[in-house]
């Protein structure tokens, strides 16, 4: 049988780490997930998913973790019941997270802010168009030596150099592949 859970949402509360009587962490969280449509109105509803995670799982969450954090959860879900003070029978449905991954840089936690686009992080790989850099890469060839884009524009009128991806001239003769290009393959030639 399979019984795997996949969720990547925010925390809906501050966690608060509890132990039991034998002395092991753990941890009850709510988990706000987006839905992947809109509602009539075109708003976006969530669904908050109880969790649970225990040991040192639990610890690190208490430590590190806030309210709005951006996290995955893996696990498996657990279904149980109580008998509430009332008398009445209730029932749960928890997730048990085996693993927790914690999904944005410490300053950003809560903040909203997406790793690599436009909060204050290291993770944009990518030069910005205002600070331009000079590198030297294998990629660049001819009229372009001075460009820092992988794949420059081999058009020797194009003098801005924006371009972010090769050119189709007839002049063009570097190794750069052309990716508009069909290929025809017959069913002979597949392997399956």
């Amino acid at each position: 049988m399979i019984n795997r859970v996949v969720l990547v949402g925010r925390l809906t509360r501050d966690p608060e780490l509890k132990y039991t009587s034998n002395n092991i962490a753990n941890l009850r969280f709510t988990v706000a997930v987006n839905r992947q449509f809109t509602n009539q109105n075109g708003e976006r509803q969530a669904d908050f998913i109880g969790c649970v995670a225990w040991r040192s799982q639990a610890e690190n969450m208490a430590r590190f973790l806030k309210k709005g954090s951006l996290i995955g959860v893996e696990g498996r879900i657990e279904t149980g019941s109580y008998q509430a003070q009332d008398g009445q029978m209730r029932y749960t449905t928890d997730v048990v997270a085996d693993s927790v991954q914690f999904l944005e840089p410490r300053g950003a936690q809560g903040a909203g802010v997406q790793p690599g686009f436009g909060g204050n992080d290291n993770f944009n790989q990518f030069p910005s168009s205002s600070a331009p850099q000079q590198q030297s890469n294998s990629f660049s060839s001819g009229n372009n030596s001075n460009n820092s884009i992988p794949f420059p524009s081999n058009n020797a009128n194009n003098s801005d150099n924006n371009n972010q991806f090769p050119s189709n001239n007839a002049n063009n003769n570097t190794s750069v592949p052309d990716f508009n290009s069909t290929i025809d393959i017959s069913d002979d030639d597949l392997p399956f």
